[in-house]
């Protein structure tokens, strides 16, 4: 029984990836890929989730050591530290790349309305995470997204929970919020990464149902 037990941990990380592959695949041939295409922005997305392009470098103060001695002021030099603004090629990149393609087929009212509301609750439950970065609850997204195209969108559902889901959680969680990362002492800020990557892909999944 051992073995048996053994092989199963062993096997179970790539019995979830085909998981999550498959999930991935059919969410993306039921809003208009091939099944190739659908296999090809699966792998860009899932590789390219390591991937972070550079945009901003600042250096950013991490403490601020001066401090007064009457009669006289001792000056330390502040600790500062580089500070990386990146956008995450899998995060990010590809499903803009893939919403502005589903967009050409799709009513533009209704998907930047539902872009709006994603936005709203995105920023509203986002979280800046010292030395870390942004973080947002992964079901937040997908579910509003879906409530927004189900009451606007009607039988263009589909596209619309995945244009709305995604540029409205870039929007709403990360690009709302470039202007308080300062306080939060990480290196890298990576638009549409970890912290919200994982919201994306949910999106996807959630919009499939809808088709």
């Amino acid at each position: 029984m051992l073995p048996f037990v053994l092989l199963f941990i062993l096997l179970l990380p790539a019995l979830v990836f085909l998981f999550y592959f498959n999930v991935a695949a059919i969410s993306f041939t039921k809003l208009g890929l091939s099944p190739e295409g659908a296999v090809l922005l699966f792998g860009l997305s899932l590789l390219g989730s390591v991937v972070n392009i550079p945009v901003v470098r600042k250096r950013v103060i991490i403490e601020d050591r001066s401090r007064p001695f009457f009669p006289f002021l001792f000056y330390y030099p502040p600790q500062v530290r580089e500070q990386v603004i990146a956008v995450n090629f899998g995060g990010a990149v590809v499903p803009t790349v893939f919403a502005f393609y589903l967009l050409q087929r799709t009513p533009v009212l209704p998907a930047l309305a539902a872009t709006a509301i994603v936005a709203w609750a995105a920023k509203s439950m986002a979280r800046l995470v010292p030395g870390v970065g942004i973080a947002l609850p992964a079901f937040i997204p997908p579910l509003v997204a879906a409530g927004a195209a189900l009451l606007l969108a009607g039988e263009y559902a589909a596209p619309v929970a995945y244009i709305g889901g995604t540029i409205g959680t870039l929007i709403g969680a990360d690009l709302l919020n470039l202007s308080k990362i300062r306080t939060l002492g990480a290196q890298l800020v990576s638009i549409g990464g970890a912290g919200v990557y994982d919201g994306i892909f949910l999106v996807g999944v959630v919009a499939a149902f809808l088709a």
